[in-house]
């Protein structure tokens, strides 16, 4: 079956003058997050995004360690590099592992260690550059993340080596503070501006919008609660707690009475429009693609009674932005 391609907008990273499809795709996945992937579904994963109109992905040394660079970068081999944005993330080194077992992750937010990472990155790519580099999860590494790893990045930025930098994480507080103290073009945060979680609105996107900084939002599923709520799914990589389960299930009801779907609804609160530059969507098949570009082309058209119901049941914080 033929899938006509979507239109999606293209928007630009802050002042770094670098578009971003609205949805991004994301590749921790395609380095067996969760469930094993096989390499040609990892592979149409990522030709199905092209198909229907995704132009940036993001990815990262800690997914699969390196295979989701090695099987992102093999995807795109074949496109013209000026026609797509690439991300990754610097944070975490692949050293090898003793007596012949795989690689250890160790964490390194030294100047040398940025440098290093986006070399190994760009071996394991198959590419001359990446677009975007993220330092990833720099949350127990604070002082050094803004004292040599940020100036590191900025100092890459200056040379050219990449176009734009930021952070990505699971909190916010700290990325606001890079929001207000650096000058990132661009923040990547993951489950904290969802139907579930929406922490976010309070610091990180006003800050965010005063400053001109880009904001990626990931984990707009919650790692998926809100795709299938039900008992045993999960909420931030682990099982979700059965309070959680039940609030997901009432928005779940409500989303359906009000005509679309909670995967709908949960795109639409995440996109808020003015302050979110794009959602970064995970996949680890082709199907899983078209499942996300259906849902999001549904958002469109949520219900603004939805979101009544919603702060009216107390499920929703007022919606100020809507």
């Amino acid at each position: 079956m033929s899938h006509s391609p979507t239109t999606l907008r293209s928007r630009t990273l802050g002042r770094s003058g670098v578009p971003v499809t609205e949805l991004v795709l994301g590749t921790a996945a395609l380095g067996h997050l969760y469930t094993p992937v096989e390499d040609d579904q990892a592979h149409a994963a990522v030709d199905t995004a092209w198909d229907v109109g995704v132009r940036a992905f993001d990815t990262a040394p800690h997914y699969g360690l390196g295979l989701a660079e090695r099987r992102l970068g093999a995807a795109l081999a074949d496109r013209p590099r000026d026609t797509y944005v690439v991300s990754t993330k610097v944070g975490r080194l692949l050293v090898p592992g003793d007596g012949g077992q795989e690689p250890r992750r160790v964490w390194d937010f030294s100047a040398d260690g940025v440098r290093r990472s986006l070399e190994e990155s760009l071996t394991r790519l198959g590419l001359d550059r990446v677009d975007i580099a993220y330092l990833h999860d720099p949350d127990g590494h604070e002082e050094q993340a803004f004292a040599e790893a940020y100036p590191a990045l900025e100092k890459l930025r200056a040379e050219g080596v990449v176009r734009a930098i930021g952070a990505g994480m699971n909190q916010t507080a700290m990325l606001t503070r890079f929001v207000r103290d650096t000058d990132v073009d661009v923040v990547l945060c993951a489950g904290r501006h969802t139907l579930l979680d929406p922490g976010a609105r309070a610091d990180l996107l006003p800050a965010a919008q005063r400053h001109g900084v880009a904001v990626l939002v990931g984990g707009v599923y919650n790692s998926g609660l809100l795709a299938d709520p039900r008992p045993g799914a999960t909420y931030d990589y682990t099982e979700a707690p059965r309070a959680l389960v039940g609030r997901a299930l009432r928005l779940k009801e409500a989303a359906e009475r009000h005509g679309t779907t909670l995967r709908a609804a949960a795109l639409a609160f995440a996109a808020a429009p003015g302050a979110v530059t794009a959602l970064v969507m995970g996949a680890r098949s082709a199907a899983e693609v078209h499942d996300f570009v259906r849902q999001f082309r549904a958002a469109r058209d949520v219900p603004p009674s939805l979101w009544s119901e919603l702060v009216e049941r107390g499920l929703l914080a007022e919606m100020d932005d809507r």
